[in-house]
C-alpha cells in the first residue's frame, strides 16, 4: 500500500492532538508525520506510532515534503498558508471556516458528498460541528422524502470554543462548590448552570454566525433548495454536542422505514428506545466516531414532518475524524 506524508497544522491544538490520535487509530497510511504549528511550540515533541516527534513551524517550505496537510490553525492562519501549502505540491483539507463558502473550494462530509471531491483544485473543506452531525442523520432521509425545511436547535458543548472555555466550566464549578464569587472571560455570562443563546457573534439580520454556517452548509453540501431555520446555545457540557432536528419533506413520512434506513446508514447509530430511557446523550458520545440519533417521532402540525434528536463527538465527527476521513476518502477515490 502506498504511504503519504501527513503534515497536520495547528499540531498542539485540541483539535489537532484529536488528528493526529485519530491517524494513529485507523491506520492511515502515513509514510512520515510531520507536525506543524506557530514559532513559540517549535521543538515541542509529540508521540506518533511509538516515535517522538519535535514540532516544526508552520510556514513557507514546511510542505514541500507533504502530500496531504490537515489543518486546524484558525481562519487567519489558513488563508495565510492553506495556497502556500497547495503551491508546494500539497492537497489540504482544512478544518477552519476559511474555505467552506468558496465557490471553487469543495465542502465534504464523506458520507454525504463525497463526489463533490474531484472538483477539488488543491484544498478541501471541512463543514463546521453542528452542521456535520445534522447532514449525516438527515442525508438517507433527503435521499427518500426530500427535505423541504429544518428547524434546528442546538446545545453545543464548551470544547467547541477551546480549551480556555473547558478550563472555565471547570473553574466554576470549583467556586460554586467553595460558595466563592463565579467569575467568567470566555462567554459573556456565566456557563455552569445555564445555557446561553449565543455561539459567536450576532450579524446585522439577527442570527448568529454559528447559525448562518448551519444554513450556508446545509445548502452546498445537501440542497440549496432546503430552507433552514437555525437556533444555536451553548451549553454547560464539556464534549459532544446536541440537536433537537424538526424537518418538513414533500414525501410522506413513514417512522417504521426512517428508523430502518437510519440504523443502516453508515457513520449512524440509532438509540430509539425511550421506554427504556434509551436515547442519544453527550454523555455516552464522548470518544465515538458515529452520529447518534433518537427521540423519533412525527410532528403532528405538518402534513410530512418528523422530529428527531442527534449527538455527536464535536471534537472527532465534528471536526477531527471528519478531516482524515476526507483525506481517507481522497486516497480510495485517487485524489492524492
Amino acid at each position: 500500500m502506498k504511504k503519504y506524508n501527513v503534515a497536520v497544522v495547528g499540531a498542539m491544538g485540541a483539535v489537532g492532538q484529536q488528528m493526529i490520535k485519530i491517524l494513529e487509530k485507523r491506520s492511515f497510511p502515513v509514510n512520515e508525520l510531520i507536525p506543524l504549528d506557530v514559532a513559540e511550540n517549535v521543538s515541542k515533541e509529540i508521540l506518533f506510532n511509538g516515535k517522538t516527534l519535535k514540532v516544526k513551524e508552520a510556514k513557507a517550505g514546511a510542505f514541500k515534503d507533504a502530500d496531504i496537510a490537515l489543518f486546524s490553525a484558525g481562519a487567519d492562519a489558513s488563508l495565510e498558508l492553506a495556497p502556500i501549502a497547495v503551491s508546494e505540491g500539497c492537497k489540504v483539507v482544512d478544518n477552519s471556516s476559511a474555505w467552506r463558502l468558496d465557490d471553487n473550494v469543495p465542502l465534504v462530509i464523506p458520507e454525504v458528498n463525497p463526489e463533490a471531491l474531484r472538483n477539488n483544485k488543491g484544498i478541501i473543506a471541512n463543514p463546521n460541528c453542528t452542521t456535520i452531525q445534522m447532514l449525516v442523520a438527515l442525508k438517507p432521509l433527503h435521499d427518500l422524502y426530500t427535505i423541504k425545511r429544518i428547524v434546528v436547535s442546538t446545545y453545543q458543548a464548551v470544547s467547541g470554543s477551546g480549551q480556555r472555555a473547558i478550563e472555565e466550566l471547570k473553574n466554576q464549578g470549583k467556586q460554586f462548590a467553595k460558595g466563592e464569587e463565579i467569575t467568567y472571560n470566555v462567554y459573556p455570562h456565566q456557563i455552569l448552570f445555564n445555557a446561553i443563546p449565543h455561539v459567536d457573534v450576532f450579524l446585522d439580520n439577527g442570527y448568529t454566525k454559528e447559525e448562518m454556517k448551519m444554513i450556508n452548509e446545509t445548502h452546498k453540501i445537501l440542497d440549496p433548495s432546503i430552507k433552514v431555520c437555525p437556533t444555536t446555545v451553548r451549553i454547560a457540557v464539556f464534549r459532544g454536542h446536541s440537536e433537537s432536528v424538526n424537518i418538513e419533506t414533500e414525501k410522506p413520512i413513514d417512522i417504521a422505514e426512517v428508523k430502518e434506513v437510519l440504523s443502516k446508514a453508515k457513520g449512524v447509530v440509532l438509540v430509539d428506545n425511550p421506554q427504556e430511557n434509551l436515547y442519544p446523550m453527550a454523555i455516552n458520545c464522548e470518544g465515538r466516531d458515529e452520529v447518534f440519533v433518537g427521540r423519533i417521532r412525527r410532528d403532528e402540525t405538518v402534513e410530512n414532518g418528523l422530529n428527531m434528536w442527534v449527538v455527536a463527538d464535536n471534537l472527532l465527527k465534528g471536526a477531527a475524524l471528519n478531516t482524515v476521513q476526507i483525506a481517507e476518502k481522497m486516497i480510495e477515490m485517487d485524489l492524492i
